[in-house]
């Protein structure tokens, strides 16, 4: 199934308050219940493993509402991991008005922080509206801004997994989902094509694995100081 590039209403908030706030509850509803929360949770859990550290900043980008990383802090501390998360986002209006985490609004593709800033960065559902050109750009980026790793949450490319988006059509609460849904499939990108991406950018190892539901779960470490058991896509 050859990436087909499609436009998503959401990116642009393109719809009414109404069908806008519709979308970001479905949004919120797939990360609940198939696989986004699951999977980052893994990546945090695993970083926390092989380097031994209980405690993390975590720079999440595009992170709207901050959902998936909010849940992963509260998740992950019963494990006795604590994360200390800062939530970036294109525009202000996305982030949440209240809340103890961090809030910036800046451009993923050139981040306002030093080098090594934090521990993790981390995205969920974001690099597969970007080009290939974009998404190597992004993972220079994060590269830069990491300590540790970049930690990347995303859909896999596949033709039942877009059956699957069309089967969601008639229960989604927007419109917007209805044409975003299917879309993000068809614009997302292979386990394998998005490691390659990674290794380009300067990764000095890649971890990759699907998840539940063509979900996809990739580490991308800054050395390869912390064992990471060398890289695979499987």
């Amino acid at each position: 199934m050859k990436r087909r590039p499609t436009p998503e209403l959401l990116d642009t908030d393109s719809g009414t308050d109404e069908e806008v706030a519709g979308s970001l509850r479905d949004l919120r509803s797939f990360n609940q219940r198939l696989g986004g929360v699951s999977t980052t949770r893994d990546l945090v859990y695993r970083v926390a493993r092989k380097t031994g550290g209980r405690e993390f900043s975590l720079l999440e980008i595009a992170a709207g509402t901050g959902f998936v990383p909010i849940q992963v802090s509260r998740d992950l501390s019963s494990k006795g991991v604590k994360l200390e998360v800062t939530l970036l986002d294109r525009a202000a209006t996305h982030l949440p008005q209240n809340g103890n985490a961090r809030k910036v609004a800046a451009d993923a593709l050139n981040m306002p922080f030093q080098a090594s800033a934090f521990d993790l960065v981390s995205c969920s559902l974001f690099l597969h509206h970007l080009s290939p050109e974009d998404v190597q750009k992004f993972a220079r980026e994060s590269l830069r801004v990491c300590r540790v790793a970049v930690l990347v949450n995303d859909l896999v490319r596949h033709p039942l997994h877009l059956a699957l988006a069309y089967a969601g059509v008639p229960i989604y609460r927007s419109r917007i989902t209805r044409n975003d849904a299917p879309a993000s499939v068809k614009q997302a990108y292979t386990v394998e094509e998005m490691t390659e991406m990674f290794r380009r950018a300067g990764s000095a190892m890649v971890e990759a694995k699907r998840h539940f539901l063509f979900r996809m779960g990739v580490i991308a470490w800054k050395t390869d100081s912390f064992d990471a058991g060398g890289s695979s896509s499987t």
